[in-house]
This record gives structure tokens, sequence and C-alpha cells, in this order.
């Protein structure tokens, strides 16, 4: 029996078969989360007498709900993103609201074009637009793949379609 991961990634493989979506999806998904945690970087909340930036929050949750789907991935995906929540801390503090705000928009925008221009290759509309929790199974999708290309989590490779002559 799957798990819910595995069942949500074969989900989100079948909108994903075609290698040059593929190759976009690894340029747009990391675009598109480094954009949010850019913006959630200018965001900070005070937990009582500590203030913390949006952007170590949205990670937080994010990294715990992935852990939860599942421990390797989810724990890469911490490790991938804690770089991307430092720079954007860095970025928001050091060039301010209008300069963040700018940068959002060009890897937002930039990210979702070339996600649009995969499913064009596909011929298919993206996974998000049949079941909206296909957008956080993305980043883990992208991991995935990445983890697949180094010789690990191969056990992956029956629910994304690798090996198989689909890609």
């Amino acid at each position: 029996m799957s798990t819910l991961f595995e069942r949500q990634l074969a989900t989100y493989s079948s909108y994903h078969r075609d290698h040059r979506n593929r190759a976009t999806h690894f340029i747009g998904i990391p675009a598109i989360v480094c954009s949010i945690l850019l913006v959630c970087a200018l965001w900070w909340p005070h937990l009582g007498s500590i203030s913390v930036s949006g952007a170590w929050i949205v990670w937080a949750a994010a990294c715990l709900g992935w852990i939860a789907l599942d421990l390797t991935i989810g724990l890469a995906m911490a490790i991938a993103l804690l770089p991307v929540v430092l720079f954007s801390n860095w970025f928001t503090s050091t060039y301010g609201s209008s300069a963040t705000w700018w940068l959002f928009g060009v890897l937002f925008v930039g990210g979702w074009v070339f996600q649009f221009l995969g499913h064009a290759f596909e011929g298919r509309r993206p996974a998000l637009a049949d079941n909206l929790f296909q957008a956080f199974i993305g980043p883990m999708f992208i991991m995935a793949e990445l983890l697949m290309m180094l010789g690990l989590r191969r056990d992956l490779a029956r629910f994304t379609g690798d090996g198989d002559g689909r890609t």
C-alpha cells in the first residue's frame, strides 16, 4: 500500500510526463517558492518578546508538512530552503519593501511563465487546477526528482514514471 505522499506524487507526475515540462518546473517551482519566502520576510510578527520573520514561520510550517509526508524529502527541503530564508531576510532588511516587492514580482511571474510554458509542452493544465494540494506537492516532486538523479530515493521512480520510458 502506498503512502499519501506516494499517491500524491503519482498524481502530480501524471500531469508532468513531458521532459520539457519537467525541466521548466526545475526553474519555475524554485522561483515561486523563493518569491513567497521573500515577500514573507517583510512580515515580522511578535511572538511574545520574540520577533521572527514570516519567512521563518512559513519555512517551518511547510517543512513540518513535508516531513510529515516523507521524512527524507521533507528534511532535504528544509536544508535546501535554509539559504533561501536567510537570503530573503537579508534582502528585505538591506533593500527594503519596494525592492522586495519588485523582486517578488519578477520571481513569481517569471516562475509561473515557466510553469505555463511547460504545460504548453505537456498539453495539459497544471495539477493544481484540479487539486490545490498539488501546489504543496510540486516542490517535493522537484526534490524527489533531484534525489533520484543523485542515485537516492530510487524507490520513488515507480510513482514518478522515471525509468518507464514516459519521461
